[in-house]
């Protein structure tokens, strides 16, 4: 995977324009290993499903998400990031994904595209009517309130941790997130949803 990821950057180059992004987590430690590639996967295989549902519901495109989430992993092995703790690590990731997220909306508009996700279901019916009702109820939220409210609820991230996954100060998230909140509820009860 590092492997590929050189490679790509390689041949990516002419096309992108991929700069490492400076590590600036406060763990970072000079004197600390580089990531190998089996340590790599390791922690690929911790975080991905995380980041990859964050990304999905910051985007509402598995395919955007998928994009994304290779970006992110590839953005962190060209930071070389040295930090002994996988959590530093993590936070550094969502940080990196936030960005590419925060990249794209300043390119293009949210795109409006349909959350498709297959899963076994008894009631599969309610369940897709379920999903589409949370999926319009999200993109009518800011892609801030939506990063907000996945990172607290769904991540169970702490205000300091998203703060680092977002760049912001510790003191914002708590405001920022009670106005989201408040938004949501606005917003399903313009649909009936809740009373």
């Amino acid at each position: 995977m590092i492997a590929a990821a050189t490679a790509g950057a390689r041949i990516l180059g002419a096309a992108m324009d991929i700069t490492p992004i400076p590590a600036t987590l406060e763990a970072a430690d000079s004197s600390a290993p580089a990531m190998d590639e089996q340590s790599f996967r390791l922690f690929y295989e911790r975080t991905s499903r995380q980041l990859q549902a964050y990304l999905v519901a910051a985007t509402s495109s598995p395919t955007v998400a998928e994009d994304l989430l290779q970006e992110s992993y590839f953005r962190l092995i060209r930071a070389d990031v040295r930090v002994n703790d996988d959590n530093h690590r993590k936070n550094y990731l969502f940080r990196i994904a936030t960005n590419l997220l925060k990249d794209r909306y300043r390119r293009r508009r949210f795109e409006t595209e349909e959350l498709v996700e297959t899963r076994d279901s008894t009631d599969h019916e309610a369940d897709v009517q379920r999903r589409t009702d949370l999926s319009k109820v999200l993109r009518e939220l800011t892609p801030r309130e939506r990063q907000l409210l996945w990172l607290a609820y769904v991540e169970g991230m702490s205000h300091h941790e998203i703060a680092a996954a977002v760049g912001l100060k510790s003191g914002s998230i708590r405001p920022l997130l009670f106005r989201a909140r408040r938004r949501m509820a606005e917003v399903l009860r313009g649909k009936g949803m809740i009373s």
